[in-house]
């Protein structure tokens, strides 16, 4: 049978060299990609390009905006690189898991958030519209940014359908900075305005890696870099758990949580933070949790001319699909 005679399945687990652009070749949407990694159109994890949201369980999107950060910017550049960087993931079941979301739910990879660069007080509407559009269809989100400010609008879409959310987030930075302004657009200052806009509840949320000052972190538990050092991941993970509950949880994952060693590629790098391993065990040991919505930001290719940054970032997103499809998949049992 001739490649572009199969089927989506046959395409994805039969290898074959001649196979190529399956992101937009591909017949359905389950499966893996054999497709070299040096050729074709990229998706992330090689899913098919879609605006048609009918019967998608995931979809990937990317949200390019960096006009809000104070050091560095270029992370407007990180959908792109980290779609580049997963093609390597792209062949078979991610490593860890019980779960293999490319074969067992219906992934498509939406493409990116378009808004006017030029008005970028228009940003943070667009991209609240444009992720309730899609949880309005039934399917839930993987974003990729973009700076740190782009989870905020996203936040709000999330909490519109499912009430006050548990943040889960990854970081060096706790982002809760005093903000008595609730127009300013600043990717220090969002969570702030999360916690006093009821979007998440503090009590019952975790940031992870925090290595940077704030006097008032509004009551949100932190479980610090030297923490995770300290007590290691797995116990970091048990944490988290007890912490969250079943409440719906929301986790952003800042790739500067890692140490500037793992992820130079981004926009306010501080040392100390977490090593990718820790990282990758806390995300697995944390399967069960009722997560509802999640993100991968700040990663930012000009910082970084080996592009280990993105593919920190397309391993964070790979774990986070699994992550989601974990609880989906217990819950449907």
């Amino acid at each position: 049978m001739p490649p572009q005679a199969r089927t989506g399945r046959e395409m994805s687990e039969t290898p074959s060299r001649n196979v190529v652009d399956t992101a937009i070749t591909r017949k359905g949407y389950l499966g893996h990609s054999s497709e070299s990694t040096y050729s074709g159109v990229i998706s992330f994890l090689r899913r098919t390009y879609t605006k048609d949201l009918s019967g998608i369980d995931l979809a990937v999107t990317g949200i390019p905006f960096d006009c809000a950060t104070t050091n560095r910017p270029g992370t407007r550049f990180g959908p792109r690189a980290i779609r580049e960087a997963s093609v390597e993931m792209a062949f078979e079941k991610p490593y860890g898991w019980d779960v293999d979301p490319l074969k067992e739910l219906k992934i498509a990879d939406i493409g990116d958030l378009g808004f006017d660069h030029a008005r970028i007080e228009e940003f943070p509407d667009a991209a609240t519209r444009h992720i309730r559009n899609v949880l309005n269809e039934g399917a839930s989100v993987l974003s990729l940014g973009g700076d740190h400010y782009v989870t905020y609008p996203l936040l709000k879409a999330h909490a519109e359908k499912f009430g006050v959310l548990s943040l889960l987030q990854f970081d060096a930075h706790s982002d809760t900075w005093f903000d008595d302004d609730p127009n300013r657009i600043d990717h220090g200052t969002m969570f702030y305005h999360a916690v006093r806009d009821g979007l998440i509840d503090p009590k019952s949320s975790v940031q992870v890696g925090i290595r940077t000052t704030n006097p008032d972190t509004l009551g949100v538990n932190i479980l610090d870099a030297r923490s995770v050092h300290v007590d290691g991941p797995s116990a970091t993970a048990s944490k988290i758990k007890a912490i969250v509950g079943n409440r719906p949880v929301y986790l952003t994952f800042d790739i500067d949580a890692l140490d500037p060693a793992y992820a130079p590629g981004t926009g306010t790098p501080v040392w100390g933070g977490l090593t990718s391993a820790q990282a990758a065990i806390i995300l697995r040991d944390i399967a069960g949790i009722n997560l509802i919505g999640m993100d991968v930001v700040e990663v930012s290719p000009p910082y970084d001319y080996t592009g280990a940054t993105a593919l920190a970032g397309a391993h964070a997103g790979t774990d986070l699909i699994c992550l989601w499809a974990a609880g989906r998949i217990r819950r449907r049992a």
